[in-house]
């Protein structure tokens, strides 16, 4: 992958990490998770805003442009 997806998948890729490490179980992990998601697609849904009102999302990761040598 070499456009924003990337960046989505290197975020989502954090919050699995987090969950496998069982932070996600805590206060601070579930937050840690609500403000990588906040980065991810379009954000947060209005629910997801209104239940965690202190959320400040990630930088996304740069995604460097390549040139695509051979498409197949």
């Amino acid at each position: 992958m070499i456009t924003q997806k990337r960046s989505d998948y290197q975020l989502f890729k954090k919050i699995v990490d987090l969950i496998n490490r069982k932070e996600h179980l805590t206060t601070v992990g579930l937050q840690q998770i609500i403000n990588i998601r906040a980065s991810i697609n379009k954000g947060l849904s209005p629910e997801l805003k209104a239940a965690f009102p202190n959320t400040i999302p990630v930088l996304r990761p740069l995604v460097a442009n390549q040139v695509i040598t051979n498409p197949n």
